[in-house]
């Protein structure tokens, strides 16, 4: 009887931290980690290991700025920063969160092309952007989120398919934890993309932001004390840990199935879903599509409303997923103007799969900026009282903005070189 108390009292803890999870597996990541276990084999397993403990450091930091100010990332920039830092993490958040809506929505219309080829992709990002605007402003987002939650458990096939080979454990331990690194321009490419994708600079102000809101939802006047602490940090390591353990099993089963098959660039949906095959056989574009649309359907409000936030925190304006449209106009035309532009760079020529990497990328060239912002103010006093990062956040939290500016360097440099 107690374990069964203890399991339903941890589900409850469960919120914002395993929304936020499950939606770091968006289609971008699948992408991303499916062109690493494509092209590199297993030789990026090891990044798993390293990125779960520095992405829960920083979303935990970002968390708790939510539950300690009561206000978003922004928020917090604009009360107690000058103007100028706000508006350098305006300028490295906007472009990559739309590059990364659009990216999604372009991913999700290219599976659906997978199952109806007579239809073609461009017309279901369309209607899978009607279906976002429907849900988004008619539905609330915990409701939405209750119903894709599930949808997501397809990624989970993924820890089946390697267990159908006969694998060498040995190798698959040594490349789990003992880093390699190539010193190229692709290799870097998908390592920067990796780490990118997995402390993805929407999913700061998605989590910031979803704590204050869930704190309103629990009681306004709520004190936030170390128990609070304690199940938020519950909360964002087993939304994390999915997360990676998807991500693990994704370059797993890719490594495995598509490197030793001869598919080292994956260009279309088709090759990536071939790695379910040896599961599903004829039904692995359909796991596949569903894995893609429903990360894709999850994500996306996460993507548009973390932008949103940070848009009508700048301005002042009435926020909030848990509000009606009438009750926040502002925040939910800011979502649609988001899909809409994220729409529309479904038409610039960009391959769906080309564009779900490169944004990864591209998080993975302004995360740095952003994390040196969360670390600063982590550690500010006048901020965070009696609540700033501990020895092992900051550790953690410089080690994570440590390896991702060298990573882009190295990347940055790699490019300029023409190697």
């Amino acid at each position: 009887m107690k374990k069964t108390n203890k399991i339903v009292r941890f589900w409850k803890i469960l919120g914002p931290g395993l929304i936020t999870g499950a939606s770091d597996d968006d289609p971008s990541g699948i992408a991303t980690y499916s062109q690493a276990g494509a092209a590199f084999g297993l030789s990026t397993l090891w990044t798993s290991i390293i990125a779960f403990p520095l992405m829960a450091a920083i979303q935990q930091m970002c968390a708790k700025i939510g539950l300690v100010t009561s206000q978003g990332l922004t928020g917090a920039l604009k009360t107690h920063y000058p103007k100028p830092v706000l508006y350098l993490m305006l300028l490295f958040s906007f472009p990559a969160i739309v590059m990364n809506i659009g990216a999604d929505i372009a991913g999700m219309g290219a599976v659906g092309n997978l199952l109806f080829p007579k239809i073609e992709a461009s017309y279901f990002s369309m209607i899978f952007t009607i279906l976002l605007l429907f849900l988004i402003v008619y539905l609330p987002y915990q409701k939405i989120a209750a119903i894709l939650k599930y949808l997501c458990i397809v990624l989970l096939v993924y820890l089946i398919v390697p267990f159908l080979y006969h694998q060498d454990w040995i190798n698959i331990a040594k490349n789990t934890f003992i880093p390699t690194i190539q010193f190229n321009k692709n290799f870097i490419s998908v390592l920067v993309g990796i780490l990118g994708t997995t402390i993805s600079p929407y999913l700061f102000f998605w989590q910031a932001s979803m704590e204050v809101e869930e704190m309103e939802h629990k009681n306004k006047h709520l004190i936030v004390n170390k128990k609070i602490i304690h199940d938020m940090k519950q909360d964002v390591d087993f939304g994390m840990t999915f997360s990676g353990v998807v991500m693990f099993f994704i370059i797993l089963t890719t490594g495995t199935v598509l490197f030793k098959g001869g598919i080292h660039q994956i260009d279309t949906v088709e090759q990536a879903a071939m790695a379910l095959k040896p599961l599903a056989g004829n039904f692995a574009y359909l796991l596949f599509a569903i894995g893609v649309i429903g990360t894709g359907l999850l994500a996306i409000p996460v993507l548009s409303g973390s932008l949103s936030y940070i848009i009508t925190e700048t301005f002042g304006w009435e926020k909030g997923l848990d509000k009606k449209f009438h009750e926040a106009k502002a925040f939910y035309i800011v979502m649609a103007i988001s899909l809409v532009l994220g729409l529309s760079l479904n038409y610039i020529g960009i391959s769906p799969v080309k564009a779900l990497i490169y944004t990864a990328i591209l998080y993975g060239l302004t995360a740095p900026v952003l994390i040196a912002i969360i670390l600063h103010i982590s550690n500010n006093k006048a901020v965070m009282g009696n609540f700033t990062n501990s020895r092992t956040a900051n550790i953690l939290g410089f080690a994570a903005l440590t390896i991702m500016t060298i990573a882009a360097v190295v990347l940055i440099y790699l490019q300029l070189a023409g190697d």
